[in-house]
């Protein structure tokens, strides 16, 4: 499929994409006329692409966790190296500090609108 259904698709703009394959995260294969050409599976890496950024993780270590996950291809194609296993549990690790933060934040905004609908 070519870049634009591609971004169609997942809601990607093609500007990300380009930068995606530019990153290595993402791989095209080209037309005789030099068009990118991507695979079916494309889609679902985009969208796995996509939760990783939004879960706070940046393109050089998705570029290096990409290989080691599930695709709709098959098996994941490399282990991850216990630098990478004790990279992503600091990133959840993050997340959940995060989650914890919000969960107070809503918890405060809970007791003002509470006091505020009450008076």
């Amino acid at each position: 499929m070519r870049i634009g259904e591609l971004a169609r698709r997942t809601g990607v703009s093609e500007r990300s994409l380009r930068y995606y394959e530019q990153q290595g995260l993402l791989v095209a294969d080209r037309t005789p006329g030099g068009h990118r050409d991507y695979r079916e599976g494309a889609v679902d890496r985009v969208i796995r692409i996509q939760e990783l950024f939004a879960a706070g993780l940046h393109s050089e270590k998705i570029a290096r966790l990409l290989p080691c996950m599930r695709d709709a291809d098959g098996g994941p194609s490399e282990r991850a190296t216990p630098r990478l296993v004790a990279d992503l549990t600091a990133e959840r690790d993050r997340i959940d500090r995060m989650i914890n933060d919000l969960v107070r934040s809503r918890e405060v905004l809970d007791e003002v609108i509470d006091a505020a609908s009450a008076g």
